[in-house]
């Protein structure tokens, strides 16, 4: 079988200093800084399969099979013409990038929840990861952002959070990825590992992307299950003592029934 030819960023840079507007792409693996390099410069990559071409990545999702109709971009919580919120955070090495962000997201028309920090004071990521996490799985955010140094620790951190699934993103296919197949709701970027410019298309793809249900929907399914299993111990632990007081509620529930009427009588209208 023979080799696919590999089309890196440096083919995609060579086309731009040439003049080139688009690159041909049919039958080649196309890496993912090739295609970041494609949409920061505008050239297209004709006959790409993924169908990821500057064209594609700018609206942040890839190409629905053929017959099947292209899904409108939505975030979980969200509902059509309605303000996306957003919570967003990072520690010290991520504050720039994070008020970059901020007038990203304001001029998106966003509403925007920033958990801090707000200054190059030495801080620690997952306090601010966690934050952020707590606000999408309280649901007082559709979606979180959060940057440290390499965005690693708080994807960590933000995955502990029940409900949250969270992921590092380094370009736009990652970011397409994590939504459309993982259903993720909080993106964590690497502040001293990747540009602004780059940050702000990985988060419009991010926030553009929608989750394509379907084959993938019982996979996030799976991993919303580890949640449930990880807090059955702690129920499992409490239960004995559930069990030990059930007797007292018993005995308690015909005082409780009898004086029902005089709590009901005491307690104020609304």
């Amino acid at each position: 079988m023979p080799r696919r030819p590999l089309l890196t960023e440096r083919d995609v840079l060579r086309a731009r200093r040439d003049g080139a507007t688009s690159l041909d792409a049919a039958g080649a693996l196309v890496t993912p800084a090739a295609r970041d390099a494609a949409v920061r410069h505008g050239i297209a990559l004709t006959g790409d399969r993924a169908g990821t071409g500057a064209g594609a990545m700018r609206r942040g999702s890839i190409a629905a099979p053929k017959g099947e109709p292209v899904p409108t971009p939505t975030v979980p919580g969200t509902s059509p013409g309605s303000a996306m919120r957003v919570a967003i955070g990072a520690d010290h090495g991520g504050v720039a990038m994070k008020d970059a962000l901020l007038a990203f997201l304001r001029e998106r028309g966003a509403t925007v929840q920033d958990v801090g920090t707000f200054g190059a004071d030495a801080v620690d990521y997952p306090d601010f990861a966690i934050a952020v996490a707590r606000a999408v799985s309280d649901g007082g955010a559709d979606v979180g952002i959060m940057v440290d140094g390499a965005g690693i620790g708080s994807c960590m951190a933000a995955n502990k959070v029940a409900g949250v699934r969270a992921a590092m993103c380094h370009d736009v296919t990652t970011a397409s990825n994590a939504r459309e197949h993982n259903n993720a709701n909080v993106l964590t970027l690497g502040g001293t590992l990747i540009g602004a410019r780059l940050a702000l298309e990985i988060a419009r793809t991010f926030l553009d992307t929608p989750f394509a249900g379907g084959r993938h929907a019982k996979r996030v399914d799976k991993i919303d299950a580890l949640d449930r299993a990880r807090h059955a111990p702690d129920r499992a632990r409490h239960a004995p003592d559930r069990a030990r007081h059930a007797p007292d509620r018993a005995r308690h529930a015909p005082d409780m029934a009898r004086h029902a009427p005089d709590t009901a009588r005491r307690v104020p209208s609304r």
